[in-house]
């Protein structure tokens, strides 16, 4: 057996530093100044004789033995998560810390409800929120950066468990004074795609409105510009087009104020599905279910007339 064996920390240094790709961004995700990071990995490197890490003034690369002991790294921390789990899950339930990933097109519209009604009724749980996209954040959880993902189906997230939410509806939204406005719901087929905005590559929210018009020459024309829902407002609120977006925005005021009137978008698809998802077999998994059910009392969404 090696006289030596790396520690958790070190190899959490050494994933930081692959996920990055940069010393300060490494250190700043590990919560570590840029020195202690690099420290604790010179000295793995030199404890077991070998180079991880090619160093340049501008590029960190990592030699292949690097990538190798990186793969299996993130194996050893995700079961000392599930160690440290399992002492957690022992005990009452939603206590300590809980690392949720949150897509954009979710965050600021479900967790103003959330978190008041968290701190309430759980306390004692500190829950450690990051807003990525839906690829970013199942690849966070697969590394155990967090311990669940609220998110938007359909997506592929492979071997993973799940509790759906509710669903959400999608709505188009557009001028005001737009001479097509519909009296109650808008079929795709009344979509002008010349003038269809929709969020930038990376947003499952794209994909979703797509899937929903179900017109592959939207697919095509779609100008795909906006970085946030707020930007694609501000864009048709100056009468640069329009857009799909769901209901928990809308309820939550971010038409207000506006010029922008909001039909319901009539398809059999035009919705998304609002689940938490986990690693399968996770000893948490009670208190996911727990957490599913306060995500869905929060989600009481006020209804969404067809004009906002």
């Amino acid at each position: 057996m090696s006289s030596y064996m790396p520690t958790l920390k070190q190899l959490q240094y050494l994933v930081a530093l692959k996920e990055h790709g940069h010393f300060g961004k490494a250190a700043d995700s590990c919560f570590v100044t840029q020195s202690t990071l690099s420290a604790g990995i010179r000295e793995l490197e030199s404890l077991i004789g070998i180079t991880l890490v090619e160093r340049t003034r501008r590029v960190v690369r990592f030699t292949a033995l690097g990538d190798r002991i990186v793969e299996k790294a993130h194996r050893v921390l995700r079961e000392a998560e599930e160690l440290a789990a399992i002492a957690e899950a022992s005990g009452k339930p939603l206590t300590g810390e809980l690392r949720m990933s949150v897509i954009p097109t979710i965050a600021p519209f479900l967790l103003p409800r959330l978190l008041p009604r968290l701190r309430g009724e759980r306390p004692e749980l500190k829950l450690y929120l990051r807003e990525e996209t839906t690829q970013a954040a199942i690849e966070s959880l697969r590394h155990g950066n967090v311990d669940c993902v609220l998110l938007a189906l359909p997506f592929p997230t492979g071997e993973l468990d799940s509790e759906l939410l509710f669903q959400d509806r999608l709505y188009v939204a557009f001028p005001r004074d737009d001479p097509r406005d519909p009296p109650e719901w808008i079929a795709p087929e009344m979509i002008d795609e010349t003038k269809l905005l929709l969020l930038e590559d990376g947003h499952c929210l794209k994909d979703h409105a797509l899937a929903a018009c179900n017109r592959p020459e939207i697919r095509a024309s779609a100008m795909m510009m906006g970085t946030s829902l707020h930007t694609l407002v501000q864009m048709v609120d100056n009468g640069l087009g329009m857009t799909i977006m769901p209901e928990m925005a809308i309820a939550s005021g971010l038409l207000d104020h506006t010029d922008i009137t909001a039909r319901p978008l009539r398809s059999e698809r035009a919705h998304r599905d609002i689940a938490l998802v986990w690693r399968k077999n996770s000893p948490r998994e009670k208190e996911f279910r727990l957490l599913a059910e306060l995500l869905r009392d929060a989600a009481d969404l006020p209804e969404v007339g067809v004009a906002a």
